[in-house]
This record gives C-alpha cells, structure tokens and sequence, in this order.
C-alpha cells in the first residue's frame, strides 16, 4: 500500500512514472534466458547488453516496462532497443519497500540502499541506525515523500511495485529508471522468489542471487513433498474480518498455492481468482466456519488473544477452530514476514507444514506464527 501510494506521488509529481537458469535459442542476435516459475520476466543476452521485459500483470499481451541493462564502465552500444537504460551494478538507489532492503542486504548489495521511503514500516534495525546516522536518507511517507531531498539524493533507480493502471515508469522528467518490482503479481511462491535473480542482475551479484533461489528452492521443495506424504489435508481460512468486509486470498494466489504446498485443503481453493476477494463474514463463515485451522496476519504491539478477536467481532468465536489451539496468527510488527517471507517462501512453507502436520516434522518451532489463545 505504502509502495502504491510512492508511485502515485510521483506520478502527481514528475509526471514519470535463477534458480538456475538455462540458455534457450538465440533470438534474433542474442540468446534468450528462461525462469523455471516466474512468469513475468521475459531475459534475453545481446552483444553489450541485456534486455529485460517486466511483462503486465494486469493484461497478458501487453509489456509493463523494458529494460536495457548496459554496464556501466562500457560505453553504451549503438542501436539499442527501446527501453528503459539501466547502468549496472546500481550504487545509489531509493528503495521504497521493506522487503527489498532484506533482499540488498542479503545479496550483499546493501550499500547499493541509498534512500528510504516508509521507514517506519521496516522492521532492519540496520536501517534504521544507517539513517540516524546519515548513511541512508529517510524520504518520509511514500505518499508525501522529501522531493528536495530525493532530487539531492540523485538516485540511479528507484525501486517501486507498480499498480494496475499506474504510472507505467514514465522517467522522463525526472531521468531515473524506475524498477517495477511486480514480483507480488506472480502466482506461484517460487515465481516471486525467482525475482531475486533480475534483481541479482540490477546489482551486480547475479551468481549470489542465482545461488540463493537455488537454496530456497530446495528447501521449498523439500517441505513441499514431506506435506505430500501427509495422510490428511486438514482444512484452513484465512484472514479477518476489515470493518464490514472479509478480506481472503483467491483460490490461484501465491497464498493459496502455499497452503496447497503445505498439504492443506483451503476453504476457498475452487476460486478462480488471483487476487485478494472481499467477502461478507457469512460467506466466509459459512465456507470456513467449521475449518480444522484459522490463520491470519495482523499488524499491532501486543499479540492477539481469543479474547480479543471476540471483543472485535463476537461471532469468530462461532469458528469451530475457536479456543482449540488451532487459530494460528504471525504479528509483523515483531516478526519479518514481510521482509523475508516473498523471497523466502520456504520459511514460510516450513511454518505451515508444522501447523498442519506436526507428526511430521522434527520441531514444532515457528518462525512467524504462534497459537492464538
């Protein structure tokens, strides 16, 4: 939200807006590069460049944004196509998401973080202490962020999640590439996670980045197939209740194919959508309300108690799942969901498969959940 709400201001404003992967065939004068999950990255190597296409999330036959990748100690190329010019590796970038600072942090391209938007929502004390100190510049709230400052700042790339019918990185005006981070529209986790890889290739580390989704994905196949051999799916809802609406992931989102990986029936699999639905609570209650397991996120100081959701709504304690250690909830105002969870799917599928099938698993310690009593 945060993101989405940057990229308006600055549409108000400057009017602008892996794994391993294999060699195909060659296209035209260069050799296309393929993602085993993520699709909508499209990667092709030429002569003195790379180009890469952010396809829409939104609409299937049309292009989101082209990038030219272009090192930045060679001079450029004639005839290069169009798009979006890019010099890697970046050394100055404003990066407008808590879950990109892990992903720089963790490719060891953390000093390539140059400004910040939304400090206050991420949770790296790094950050943090970097801003205190002068190393990184806050820009303040995504949607009324510092403009002196970031013109000051003179970044190399600003790294934003676009949004339907967005500003699309129209740079022209304000002359610095914008990275359309849609990683959050891939329907599959290890689709997202593989984003890692373009980013790899932005910062200078694509063999880190390569290296690190292939341990995710590992992992995550690893505790996809011990969820398999699960004798039992149990059934799962998920999400709470927002003033008068429900809020539930689609039955083909990254959500929904995670509990699927964790060996769990969710209650709203036979949706066909990919994005999040607004439900009545009595049409979630009447599909979830005698589901083996309740998850949901939350965002506050203390942890929530049964007693609490009761004091929200009375009628969850009508969930069969009620007062039964079986309403699980991670609270990211202390646990880095957000910041490690969309390219680290395998944590989180690890989590899962404990909640749903502790017989399985050797420990029962959760890194982003606990037991909502």
């Amino acid at each position: 939200m945060r993101s989405f709400r940057f990229i308006l201001f600055l549409q108000f404003v400057f009017l602008v807006s892996c794994g391993e992967r294999r060699q195909l065939a060659d296209e035209g004068n260069g050799v296309a590069l393929s993602f085993k999950y993520a699709t909508l990255l499209d990667v092709a190597d030429f002569d003195g460049y790379r180009r890469v296409v952010v396809r829409n999330p939104w609409d299937s036959s049309s292009v989101l944004q082209t990038y030219v990748l272009v090192d930045r100690d060679s001079a450029l190329p004639k005839d290069l196509p169009q798009g979006v010019v890019v010099r890697t590796p970046l050394r100055r970038s404003v990066v407008c998401a808590a879950v990109h600072c892990g992903l720089f942090d963790e490719l060891g391209a953390y000093g390539a973080i140059a400004g910040v938007c939304d400090l206050k929502f991420i949770n790296m004390k790094r950050v943090h202490d970097d801003v205190a100190a002068g190393r990184i510049v806050s820009l303040g709230d995504g949607l009324n962020p510092d403009v002196e400052r970031l013109v000051e700042l003179n970044p190399d790339a600003l790294f934003v999640s676009p949004f339907e019918n967005g500003a699309g990185g129209r740079t022209e005006k304000l002359g610095v590439p914008v990275v359309e981070c849609a990683e959050y529209m891939e329907r599959l986790p290890l689709g997202r996670a593989e984003w890692m890889c373009f980013y790899g290739m932005l910062l200078g580390c694509e063999e880190r980045a390569d290296s690190l989704f292939a341990e995710v994905e590992s992992r995550y196949l690893q505790m996809r197939k011990l969820a398999g051999s699960a004798d039992v799916k149990p059934s799962v809802v998920y999400g709470l209740k927002y003033g008068s609406v429900w809020y539930v992931p689609g039955g083909r989102s990254q959500t929904a194919n995670l509990l699927a990986d964790a060996g769990a029936d969710y209650v709203f699999s036979d949706n066909l959508q990919e994005k999040t639905i607004p439900l009545s609570f009595e049409t979630v209650f009447e599909k979830g309300g005698d589901a083996d397991f309740w998850l949901f996120n939350y965002h506050q100081k203390k942890d929530k108690t049964c007693d609490e959701l009761k004091s929200e709504h009375l009628a969850y304690s009508k969930f069969d799942a009620f007062g039964s250690d079986s309403i699980f909830g991670c609270n990211s105002s202390r646990k880095l969901y957000y910041e490690e969870t969309p390219f680290h799917p395998d944590l989180l599928l690890d989590d899962l498969v404990k909640i749903f099938h502790r017989d399985l698993c050797e420990d029962n310690v959760l890194r982003y959940f606990d037991i909502v009593k």
